[in-house]
């Protein structure tokens, strides 16, 4: 990026920032940033605790190859490169999980503050932390860790001070050991979190719940999971979806209880989708996903065992991911991924074995309705007949200055915190704030030299469930989903309804053996993937595990396509991550051709969708018409689940919002039954319409949105023109910090390189090991390894990621082997 860039705002106020102008005084200004973009070619420092040098040799890709004597030496020293390169994402990650951005960015930013206290993520955090004995793996690690990040701060240069900092007149606050926690709890939020229970009272009064059930499922009707099922491909098990039966609502309208904090309301607005979005909603389930799987030897070209992944999440700059190498002699020896906050990788890869993970999707937070003594501002509530204290926390929101802005008090019965929806006030229990120690299990995988090591340390992993793919130097592959998966009562069977709280024998049981996770170990298929599908076939175990689960288009792709390779390479799992295919329209495109079938004025369309390949490549134009298809078929056929306009609910006149969408796989299920009432335009009050009705007025209405949008079929209607990435900065989302438009070559809803209507979620890090002699591993992320803009690594990695190219990832073995050629910069720690 060139400075220009920057400067160009440098006049424009944002929010209750100051302007970008003052920033340009040539000591400390942006032209410091400038100096200080490129890391020296020698440097020192020193971090108090440390027991010996550590030496950091950085390669050609800005990644630091850390070298010490003892694994808490070398968390000192991934703290210190953590904040020499990232120290600003460090502070505004740790504060959105304690609730104080407000403190940085100003009043603006409250709304964000409340929500976070009244989800208790820091509260939990810090309890947990606390129960953590002082000699534990994980308090000994983060303590270590936050050493170094604070070390950092101390020595570092004001010309090195991040932009951000200077943007808005504020200094680094110091790292504290316990912000470790705070990360897995923030890692908690975006992976773990669930409340489709909010909504289905409201679903049942719109359709009933039979047909409640049968749209948001607890048994996918399309398994193609990960535990192998014996069956060669994906297994069908459609049903017949009941028709709507409403039934008259329990509470007329929503109520917010004065004073309550905005829990409710910010974190369950998904129920209130303006109709303006909802032809886009559809694209949720379908172009958001993650992929890994893991290839036996007998089934690689070089026999050995093969390894790819690639989780996807919001685009960021700086990215989510910072690369790192560590070494400490005899002990550890792991290239990974890691996350500022930690000092070992979730994701990454040794001399012996490689892992990488996927959301498991597990429902594992449950709301219980309580029963309270006062309705507006209760202190108890009952519990097996028996009034019991509700525990109270005061939360002070202050702004940049440090005035108080809100004060909530926020109410805890023994499961979690409450907030108040429908007149009712509700609890949840989640397991990520029960309290969890996830570095231990994480640690005890970087140090594993087996999938077998690496899965006994795995059983202790809690939260947020995730699907671990795992592959050896001895050529076993494994993977497993693993979490805490909650035991629930008999008498509150199912985690997707409301549940009467004042019976504690409807709380939670137990967990889940470890035995009877989903998994797969050296299956006799040869490989094992994951998708974020079902992860166990119901046929196999019926125990509830979660509801609507994402349609397994990505999975069935997979499989056919690790089925059909008996001689896999790096090469050929490379490919198969930006792999344009989608399963999807295979589903759909037939019905439609054969429904718009001798109709002149749907020729065109249909012709368009028929000769199709079903492939996202760039130069396609056919896929734009699908998406547009499939948003307006959702809309039509999903008319029951549209709740009246409110005239008072701050929408348009006359807009009407969607309580929820089903997955785009029941509405593919739905196509077998051409006479049911779902298809009939309630809207027509006198003419009831069929299937085909209804795929037609879809194919018709999507055609002319399309060219009502980029003109007549031509070349404005290919897929590179229409889909681009967005990788927005933290702070600064529409600044030139961000790099809007990225291309995209490949891909769409349901393929193996999804991508969100927004362009702001793809894969977040993509990588493919083989574990040969030596281990070989490629791997890229879209960004780059600086937080500062205006260094050459804040984004230099992604024209290769845009491209679906991998870069090799070194992994010398000593300071001192990396080539001149390879090694950019040196930096010496001592005590």
């Amino acid at each position: 990026m060139t400075l220009g860039a920057v400067l160009y705002v440098g006049s424009r106020p944002i929010g209750t920032a100051p302007p970008l102008g003052g920033l340009l005084e040539p000591a400390n200004g942006v032209w410091a940033l400038a100096r200080a973009a490129t890391l020296p070619a020698d440097a020192s420092g020193a971090i108090p605790g440390l027991t010996g040098a550590v030496t950091v040799e950085y390669d050609e890709r800005g990644v630091p190859h850390v070298f010490a004597s003892n694994v808490h030496d070398a968390a000192r020293a991934i703290g210190y490169v953590h904040a020499r390169d990232r120290l600003f994402q460090l502070e505004l990650q740790t504060r959105a999980v304690a609730g104080t951005i407000a403190e940085l960015a100003g009043a603006r930013a409250a709304p964000l503050d409340r929500t976070a206290r009244a989800q208790g993520l820091a509260d939990a955090a810090d309890r947990a932390w606390s129960a953590f004995p002082d000699t534990s793996v994980a308090k000994r690690l983060a303590v270590a860790y936050a050493e170094g990040v604070n070390a950092y701060i101390d020595a570092m240069p004001r010309a090195a001070l991040p932009f951000e900092f200077r943007l808005m007149g504020k200094a680094p606050q110091r790292w504290e050991p316990r912000y470790t926690a705070y990360l897995f709890m923030r890692m908690g939020l975006t992976l773990g979190y669930s409340d489709s229970e909010l909504r289905r009272p409201t679903i049942e009064e719109l359709v009933g719940a039979e047909a409640a059930d049968a749209l948001f499922p607890a048994e996918h009707p399309l398994q193609d999971p990960i535990q192998p099922n014996g069956t060669a491909g994906v297994r069908a098990d459609w049903k017949p979806l009941p028709p709507p039966r409403p039934r008259a609502p329990q509470v007329a309208t929503s109520e917010r209880a004065a004073g309550v904090s905005p829990w409710g309301e910010a974190l369950t607005g998904s129920d209130d989708v303006a109709s303006a979005d909802e032809r886009r909603r559809y694209l949720d389930d379908a172009a958001v996903g993650s992929n890994n799987w893991v290839v036996s030897p007998r089934r690689s070209a070089s026999g050995h065992a093969l390894l790819a992944g690639d989780p996807h999440l919001a685009l960021s700059l700086p990215a989510i991911w910072y690369q790192a190498h560590i070494v400490v002699p005899d002990t550890l020896d792991v290239y990974g991924a890691t996350l500022l906050g930690a000092p070992i990788p979730p994701i990454g890869f040794s001399r012996a074995l490689a892992w990488t993970v996927t959301n498991t999707g597990a429902d594992v937070a449950d709301y219980f309705v309580e029963t309270v003594n006062d309705s507006a501002s209760p202190t108890q509530y009952r519990l097996d007949g028996e009034w019991k204290p509700l525990r109270l926390r005061v939360e002070t929101i202050r702004d940049n200055r440090g005035r108080s802005v809100a004060v909530d008090t926020i109410r805890e019965t023994h499961r979690g915190p409450m907030l108040h929806r429908d007149g009712k006030w509700i609890s949840r229990r989640w397991t990520v704030t029960d309290g969890h120690d996830a570095i231990r299990p994480l640690f005890g995988v970087a140090m594993a030299s087996s999938v077998r090591d690496a899965l006994t340390a795995l059983d202790s992993f809690n939260a947020p469930a995730q699907n671990f793919a795992l592959a050896d130097s001895a050529g076993h592959i494994g993977l497993r989903s693993t979490g805490l998966f909650p035991i629930r009562s008999a008498k509150a069977p199912r985690g997707d309804v409301l549940i009467d709280g004042s019976r504690s024998e409807n709380d939670w049981q137990g967990r889940w053996r470890v035995q009877d996770y989903p998994q797969a170990y050296d299956p006799p298929q040869g490989f094992a993937s994951s998708a974020n599908q079902q992860p166990k076939d119901p046929r196999v175990d019926r125990r509830f595990l979660g509801a609507d689960w994402p349609s397994p288009w990505r999975a069935m792709r997979i499989n056919t396509l690790l089925r059909a390779d008996s001689a896999a390479t790096p090469n050929s799992m490379r490919l198969m991550q930006v792999d344009a295919y989608s399963a999807q329209p295979e589903w759909f495109v037939p019905a439609v051709v054969a429904a718009a079938s001798g109709d002149t004025a749907l020729a065109s369309a249909a012709a368009l969708l028929d000769s199709w390949n079903r492939s996202y490549r760039a130069e396609e134009r056919a896929p734009v018409l699908f998406e547009a298809l499939m948003a307006e078929l959702a809309a039509l056929t999903w008319d029951e689940l549209l709740l009246p306009a409110s005239p008072s609910g701050g929408s348009p006149a006359g807009a009407r919002r969607r309580v929820d969408t089903p997955q785009s796989s029941i509405l593919a299920g739905l196509l077998r039954q051409p006479e049911s009432e779902w298809w009939d335009d309630r809207s027509t009050r006198d003419i009831r319409e069929h299937r085909d009705d209804i795929l037609r007025r879809a194919l018709g209405d999507a055609w002319r949105s399309v060219n009502s949008r980029l003109g007549p079929l031509g070349d404005a209607w290919a897929r590179g023109a229409t889909r681009r990435a967005n990788v927005r900065h933290l702070l600064l989302p529409n600044s030139p910090l961000s790099r809007p438009n990225v291309p995209i070559p490949a891909g769409g809803p349901g393929s193996l390189t999804p991508s969100s209507g927004d362009g702001n979620h793809s894969a977040s890090w993509r990588m493919v090991v083989e574990l040969g002699n030596p281990v070989r591993a490629w791997g890229i992320y879209p960004g780059g390894q600086s937080g500062n803009p205006v260094s050459p690594r804040y984004d230099d990695l992604l024209g290769r990621w845009s491209a679906g190219s991998l870069d090799s990832l070194r992994t010398p073995r000593a300071a001192g082997e990396l080539t001149r050629s390879q090694r950019t910069a040196r930096l010496v720690l001592r005590p």
